[in-house]
């Protein structure tokens, strides 16, 4: 194929340290300016969060139980959800007008990244409808989250994206309901919390893999 024609590579982008939230938001939007421009390549942004809450558009006041620590309105789709160290954030900004600007299908492509990564493990992730989000089922018939998605679009420039759990305090997600699911049978869990020793180098190599097998090749930038 010419090299003109070679589909242009997704930069691909590890965080080291924390990385506030706000901050966050800022460069992801100025990213999403800068792709809408032409001006920069689609990116995978990847890092971790200190402490925190945040709330998405359907987001419901009874459902955050303990404020012990910040609260953000996201301005994404979805309800509350936690972030915090031990958990991999990848925010994802790839241009829908030139893949298809499709939503749904948009969705469905994050979730199949999130259940091959896991599948790199061992795990069975798995869809469930009404559940956004990729589920681990146990013996005994419960569900646990071990992935989340939560995704905005503007101008069909997608940004925010998934977080998966590695080993992160599962039990600060008891100050809010995760996703607005009280069902006792539903809960969350994580790599670590489900047996696999896994450090977040191995994740990352994971879900570089998976990410390449959906959307396309990468190339990481510093």
């Amino acid at each position: 194929m010419r090299a003109d024609l070679l589909p242009e590579l997704i930069d691909w982008k590890i965080e080291p340290g924390l990385t506030g939230y706000a901050p966050a938001v800022t460069e992801m939007e100025s990213r999403v300016e800068a792709i809408r421009r032409g001006l920069a390549p689609e990116r995978v942004w990847l890092l971790e969060h200190p402490p925190l809450y945040t709330a998405g558009t359907s987001a419901k006041a009874g459902d955050l139980i303990d404020s012990r620590f910040p609260v953000f309105q996201a301005g994404r789709g979805g309800q509350y959800t936690y972030h915090g160290p031990g958990q991999r954030v990848a925010y994802v900004m790839l241009d829908l007008r030139r893949r298809r600007p499709d939503v749904r299908r948009y969705v469905d492509d994050l979730e199949e990244w999130l259940i091959l990564t896991l599948a790199r493990f061992g795990i069975k992730g798995e869809r469930r409808s009404g559940r956004v989000g990729i589920w681990v089922v146990h013996g005994d018939g419960t569900e646990d989250k071990i992935a989340a998605i939560g995704v905005r679009l503007r101008h069909w420039i997608s940004y925010h994206g998934v977080s998966l759990n590695v080993d992160p305090d599962l039990g600060h997600f008891s100050g809010i309901v995760p996703c607005g699911i009280r069902d006792q049978n539903f809960g969350v869990t994580s790599l670590a919390a489900l047996g696999i020793p896994a450090n977040m180098a191995s994740v990352d190599e994971a879900l570089r893999q998976a990410f390449e097998e959906v959307f396309g090749p990468l190339r990481e930038v510093s």
